[in-house]
């Protein structure tokens, strides 16, 4: 047992940790891709290279909205995607919104993790959960899920993957 002060841990905290964790794994595999190469897509139904890595880096704003609001509703937002022109302008843009999102998870008790969240669009509700679901499920594992696509168009590209959680064919870690 430590004899020295005890820190203060909580919900918020784990979660901020992974956050960071996972925003350095994916800043990895944005400042890789090419801005020649945001318009590759490797089917008509695919999004984009250069889509689908704005996706991954918006997804962390999320967290942003799940701490401080209890819903969002499609009906009501007015969204416009991110459109860089440069690798630097889309890895900025994901450092810019970590930043934000690391600030917003700080300021959660435990309290307000486990008070429910819903998704909506108008009157059709998506889901309702506690916040620190959504945060795990439709923010953390989503962002894990599009940058696991986004490494096979790098693939595909013949962009170097980075070691990610481990050793990949072009990184050791």
């Amino acid at each position: 047992m430590s004899t020295g002060t005890a820190m203060s841990f909580n919900l918020a905290t784990a979660l901020t940790r992974e956050l960071q964790h996972e925003a350095a794994v994916t800043r990895k595999c944005l400042e890789r891709i090419p801005a020649e190469k945001f318009d590759y897509k490797p089917h008509e139904k695919s999004m984009t290279m250069g889509r689908l890595a704005v996706h991954v880096a918006e997804m962390t704003g999320w967290v942003i909205e799940t701490v401080n609001k209890t819903e969002l509703d499609f009906a009501t937002m007015d969204y416009k995607p991110f459109e860089p022109q440069t690798t630097e302008e889309l890895v900025e843009y994901l450092d810019k919104i970590i930043v934000e999102a690391v600030e917003a998870l700080k300021t959660a008790s435990d309290e307000a993790m486990i008070e429910n969240w819903t998704l909506r669009n108008g009157e059709e509700i998506y889901f309702t959960m506690p916040r620190i679901g959504v945060l795990r499920g439709m923010v953390f594992n989503h962002i894990v899920h599009h940058r696991g696509q986004l490494s096979v168009y790098m693939r595909l590209n013949d962009i170097p993957v980075p070691a990610l959680y481990g050793p990949s064919a072009d990184e050791q870690m």
